[in-house]
């Protein structure tokens, strides 16, 4: 994915840095039956074939361009412990039940795909040293200290930090505090995503991309899945396009809110820079509305991410410039950086924030909405999804399947959280 020729940059920093390869199996093999179908080559995907295909099941994962290209392959790489939202959020949406087990599950997503990633030996850059969640004022402090009290009550050792503590693990006095998160970590998430398809095809799942499902449908016996001139029968099927799907098969276009994340990686820091910057190895990201990230890669590119479409119409300039503005503003050493990458994603954000497990019909499940945490979540919920579909197990989704999901006036929506960060972004750091 390119970056605006605007901006002299290159692209997706995730493709020039990922060291993870996969070779497709090749169009002709395609089977004309399979126990479990998939469709979207991206962590939830992903996790579903490998699991499927560890259990012995005929697997083909049918992918419309290339593995991880959708928000996988364009995420930040923070490796989270549960959702965006706080505990007692999840607790009121979903009830006491439901609530504290996703808050469990989730919890321990972080163990899940660093395990995975030991289990299938996956180079990606997989750093375990927690995550800073930073108070970008006073305000946002108090919603850390909140934050806090809920997550400790639920059994998260999380720790709140002051000012100057988080100073000093940041290398920025922008900050009025911290919440660290020692679960947690970064990974490089393009590599992790092919990773994953690599170890599924060592396990037995075939992987085609690129591949474009036209149509699905459950024929009374089975799922067909209609592929071009060609069409592949299954006894169970997931959905897993997220935020990417492309609507062929409207039956079981996913609702949701569509958001854009872009991100600007500088070259290389100097080694003394990289020793005063993020020096543990933390991943952050802020309180602030519009919300923003931080991070260093591997050679040591900060990597800087808010809400919002660089390559859009509407505020791709304005993105562009308030980057290298908070840059400095945070970092003041890095004011001459500029930035080597510049790339964009595109989120599935539900109404609620929660994600969905929508039934789609005997055996057929579609899941998406994460709300900009995919990699936990999408690990979680792509394992469980071949349990339950293959086994018929309905218990082993982290929250209760639902025969509809719909979001109002979704892209109404995500226009307004554009037009939002466009205009935060034109007046912010000034």
């Amino acid at each position: 994915m390119q970056a605006s020729g605007a901006f002299g940059s290159k692209g997706n920093l995730w493709h020039d840095t990922a060291r993870e390869r996969i070779t497709p199996d090749p169009l002709e093999a395609l089977p004309e039956q399979v126990d479990l179908a998939i469709v979207g080559g991206g962590f939830t995907g992903l996790c579903a074939a490998l699991e499927a295909a560890r259990k012995g099941a005929r697997v083909a994962l049918l992918e419309a361009t290339e593995i991880g290209h959708g928000g996988s392959g364009r995420n930040v790489g923070l490796v989270n412990a549960g959702l965006w939202l706080p505990p007692d959020e999840i607790i009121k949406t979903l009830g006491v039940t439901a609530g504290e087990g996703l808050i469990d599950t989730l919890g321990a997503a972080p163990d899940h795909v660093f395990s995975l990633i030991a289990r299938e030996k996956i180079e990606c850059e997989a750093t375990r040293k927690g995550t800073l969640h930073l108070a970008h004022n006073a305000a946002g402090f108090r919603d850390l200290e909140t934050r806090h009290r809920q997550g400790n009550q639920y059994g998260a050792p999380l720790q709140l930090l002051d000012a100057g503590e988080t100073a000093a693990r940041t290398g920025s006095d922008a900050f009025a505090g911290a919440l660290f998160d020692p679960r947690a970590g970064t990974i490089q998430p393009l590599s992790y995503a092919r990773g994953l398809a690599r170890a599924a095809q060592n396990a037995g799942a075939q992987i085609f991309a690129p591949m474009v499902v036209d149509d699905i449908r459950h024929d009374g016996t089975g799922w067909v899945l209609h592929t071009g001139q060609r069409h592949i029968t299954a006894k169970a099927t997931l959905i897993a396009t997220n935020a990417y799907h492309l609507g062929a098969f409207s039956d079981y276009r996913p609702s949701f809110i569509p958001v854009y994340y872009s991100q600007f990686a500088t070259t290389p820091l100097p080694e003394d820079l990289r020793r005063r910057i993020l020096s543990d190895g933390e991943g952050a990201w802020d309180t602030a509305m519009v919300m923003s990230s931080f991070r260093m890669d591997a050679a040591g590119r900060l990597i800087l991410g808010a809400i919002g479409n660089v390559e859009g119409r509407l505020g791709g300039g304005s993105h562009h410039a308030w980057a290298a503005r908070k840059l400095a503003q945070t970092f003041p050493q890095l004011a001459a950086q500029g930035f080597a990458y510049i790339w964009q994603g595109r989120i599935a954000m539900t109404g609620d924030h929660i994600p969905k497990v929508r039934q789609i019909g005997p055996n057929g499940a579609a899941i998406f909405g994460y709300s900009g945490r995919g990699i936990g979540p999408g690990s979680v919920f792509g394992t469980a999804a071949a349990r339950a579909l293959l086994d018929g197990d309905q218990s082993a989704w982290p929250l209760p399947p639902v025969q509809a999901a719909p979001t109002r006036w979704a892209r109404l929506r995500g226009a307004y959280y554009e037009l939002g960060a466009a205009l935060g972004h034109a007046t912010q750091n000034r």
